[in-house]
């Protein structure tokens, strides 16, 4: 708490220079927000250091009371490695910050750390990706966007750049031909310019007038559009800005319309903007745990919602069915993510195409997992110390899976 009161000896009402810091002083700065421990607190206040655009709820009621029956899985146990694990146990080793199971639409357990509370929105990180995609879909489904369509039949300015003759659909599975190492403990990696350029870190390369579009513009190919799968984030922000042209408007009030509206979401949602005002729709996307579970619950129902369909049947299916090309793309390359016998489709990672078992992912531990044999989701928010841990996010999975399959029984 701040003093008014002089030390020994000071004539100044100010104090000295070593006065402790007041304890409402937020812990995070744009240099350090994402790492750990103090992601526990930035990714509940993303707002309050990036700027940030509502993505309203709209007015029709919620359905802010979805059905409860009270079941404990804390107990269940899984194998892990060489060891048995429960999943209270794994809920404390990988950062749980907020964990919600929907099963035919109920909740079996909905459970909250530290100041993570049910009206909280905690940042999605790339979870983000696939709720652009299923906005893309909506689209799709009128017939305002094409998946064969080249983007620069959307954004002109991109005639003559390296993403000449890419299609919206190489975007949605990430098969461009675009460099963009995604490499976050690699200074020189394009994905650490671009976050100066999204406001996510401090300006130290870029000038004042880089903006995301720009950045975009910018990128050149290391190889051929329409080849393997390769993880980069920039094509779905590039798949946001195409959003916006298709629909005339701007991507958070896009957003709202066509999906937070419909779900009958329980609380606005919101997306970091970069100095411009372009959305982050790869990653900026902050929600609370209930929505984003009915998020889930959508897709696991073949996109109803609240009694009108939101999002095309056959767009859903595509999601997690895909293609023999998508699957033999995604084989042919080293994934961030393990699905062995899946694919990455619409921004969506698949494990088993034939049951339809698939999940969106982001960093730091974020997950909505959708298993349709066990008419089961699973939201789990999440702060890792780091980006991307393959043992705790091996130990998310064996719990997910493990919850599901308990329920089919």
């Amino acid at each position: 708490m701040h003093s008014l009161q002089s030390t020994a000896g000071s004539t100044s009402h100010c104090g000295p220079a070593t006065r402790t810091a007041p304890s409402y002083e937020m812990p995070a700065r744009i240099g350090d927000w994402q790492d750990g421990p103090v992601n526990r607190w930035s990714f509940q206040h993303v707002r309050e250091l990036i700027p940030s655009a509502r993505i309203s709820r709209g007015l029709r009621p919620s359905s802010s009371q979805l059905p409860r029956l009270p079941s404990s899985l804390d107990n269940l146990r899984f194998s892990f490695g060489k060891d048995m694990v429960t999943v209270g146990e794994m809920l404390q080793a990988t950062f749980t910050d907020a964990f919600l199971v929907l099963h035919q639409g109920r909740i079996l357990t909905e459970q909250y750390s530290g100041s993570m509370m049910p009206s909280t929105p905690h940042l999605l990180q790339s979870v983000s990706k696939s709720i652009t995609s299923t906005v893309a879909g909506i689209l799709v489904g009128r017939r305002e966007l094409f998946t064969a369509d080249p983007v620069t039949c959307y954004v002109d300015e991109l005639s003559g750049t390296s993403f000449d003759n890419a299609t919206v659909r190489q975007l949605l599975d990430m098969r461009t031909g675009t460099k963009f190492v995604e490499d976050y403990a690699n200074a020189e990696a394009e994905v650490k310019q671009y976050e100066q350029v999204i406001g996510w870190a401090p300006r130290k390369t870029c000038g004042p007038d880089d903006d995301l579009h720009s950045f975009i513009r910018n990128l050149v190919n290391d190889r051929p559009h329409g080849g393997k799968f390769e993880y980069r984030s920039i094509l779905t922000d590039l798949l946001g800005w195409i959003l916006e042209r298709a629909s005339g408007m701007r991507f958070a009030d896009l957003v709202s319309r066509e999906l937070w509206s419909r779900l009958g979401a329980e609380f606005d949602a919101e997306v970091t903007v970069d100095l411009h005002g372009h959305a982050l729709a790869d990653g900026g996307i902050s929600a609370t745990l209930r929505d984003l579970g009915r998020f889930g619950q959508l897709m696991l129902q073949n996109g109803w919602s609240n009694g009108r369909q939101v999002v095309p049947v056959e767009w859903v299916r595509d999601c997690w069915q895909g293609d023999r090309e998508t699957i033999e793309a995604f084989d042919e390359s080293t994934p961030l993510e393990r699905c062995p016998d899946g694919m990455y489709r619409n921004n969506w990672w698949v494990r088993d195409p034939v049951r339809g078992v698939y999940y969106g992912a982001g960093v730091y531990g974020q997950r909505v997992f959708i298993h349709l044999p066990a008419n089961v989701v699973i939201a789990k928010l999440s702060t890792w110390p780091d980006a991307l841990n393959d043992r705790l996010g091996a130990m998310q999975m064996g719990a997910f899976e493990a919850i599901a399959d308990s329920l089919m029984h």
